[in-house]
């Protein structure tokens, strides 16, 4: 088996991606076609150019435009089952999906609508493409609600099926990751997890702030922590994992080129990595396409890149039978 069979087979668990921005360009074409005064482009061709970015800030604009095009719970459900179809292609098992309640909101979806269209996607995403479905609910940014407490009243009110963390993304350096310390305080205390991004496209002192005031369980991207060697040597030793989207950083220009990426030195530091793609409809990638990065950039082999399928499954906040499962399916196609 080649190593591009070798990562179709993998069994594998996503844990960063947003619903949003995962939307393939063949379902944003439906999205835009079926709501074409939201003026974002209806031809393949000018949406592609569309998702040129030159830069984070330009990305998080366009991602805003394409949002506007949930207005009703169809909408959702159309996010969903095309996200639940690529998951599948590329043999994810599980995946933590991002979702952005609040930014729904003023455009037609309620709360009561959003964790219907929810409930039902997620169930049948698992009956039709055998995807297990969790949300992970951010606080968006920029926004209005900048102390994260409308995206937390969101979650505690309505608690969808398959809920368990609270995130933070988008734009980081207006929004330092201490002012949100007081909803991730209260939803830790309510039991949820803690998954802010941070270090994206800022410092390692985010990464500190996000460890140290919102009780990060995971990291989101957190490439800069590999300029504090401190840093480096804590999220080893306490096991913290990173959530990695190779393309993404590349796409947003949060990092130069893939040659830059420090990928390779979070790996010789010991941290616990787990491959994303963060956007793949945006980004035009795909996990299994994550994955042949680690090897042809960074001549990972199938052990290695096996154990960065454990580490996703392990990081997991699924079940205990969904993590054995998953695990026992890695380790089976590992020793093929």
């Amino acid at each position: 088996m080649d190593v591009e069979a070798f990562v179709a087979a993998l069994p594998k668990a996503e844990l960063h991606v947003h619903l949003v921005g995962a939307a393939s360009v063949d379902t944003v074409l439906e999205l835009s076609r079926r709501h074409p005064e939201r003026r974002v482009p209806t031809e393949r061709a000018e949406l592609e150019r569309y998702y040129e970015f030159r830069d984070f800030p330009h990305f998080i604009t366009v991602y805003s435009a394409v949002n506007k095009l949930v207005t009703t719970p169809e909408d959702v459900r159309t996010l969903l089952l095309g996200l639940a179809r690529d998951l599948a292609a590329n043999n994810v098992r599980y995946a933590e999906v991002t979702v952005s309640a609040i930014a729904h909101f003023p455009y037609g979806v309620s709360p009561e609508m959003l964790s219907e269209a929810l409930v039902t996607g997620r169930r049948r995403a698992l009956d039709e493409h055998g995807v297990e479905l969790a949300w992970i609910f951010d606080v968006p940014m920029p926004s209005d609600h900048r102390d994260g407490y409308s995206t937390l009243d969101y979650v505690l009110d309505q608690r969808p099926e398959g809920t368990v963390a609270l995130g933070l993304a988008g734009l980081e350096a207006p929004f330092p990751r201490t002012g949100f310390k007081a909803a991730f305080q209260d939803a830790i205390a309510a039991g949820l997890h803690s998954v802010p991004h941070a270090g994206e496209t800022t410092g390692p002192e985010e990464i500190w702030a996000a460890l140290r005031d919102l009780g990060a369980e995971r990291l989101g991207h957190a490439v800069s922590a590999t300029s504090d060697e401190k840093l480096l040597r804590h999220l080893a030793e306490t096991g913290i994992p990173v959530e990695v989207s190779l393309t993404s950083n590349i796409r947003t220009r949060a990092v130069p080129s893939l040659a830059e990426h420090p990928l390779p030195r979070l790996l010789d530091a010991g941290v616990t990595v787990t491959l994303n793609t963060d956007d793949p409809g945006m980004f035009g990638t795909n996990l299994n396409h994550e994955y042949l990065l680690c090897h042809e950039v960074y001549g990972l082999g199938r052990a290695e890149l096996a154990e960065l399928a454990r580490n996703a499954a392990r990081a997991a906040f699924c079940s205990e039978q969904t993590r054995s499962r998953l695990l026992a399916d890695i380790d089976a196609v590992a020793r093929q």
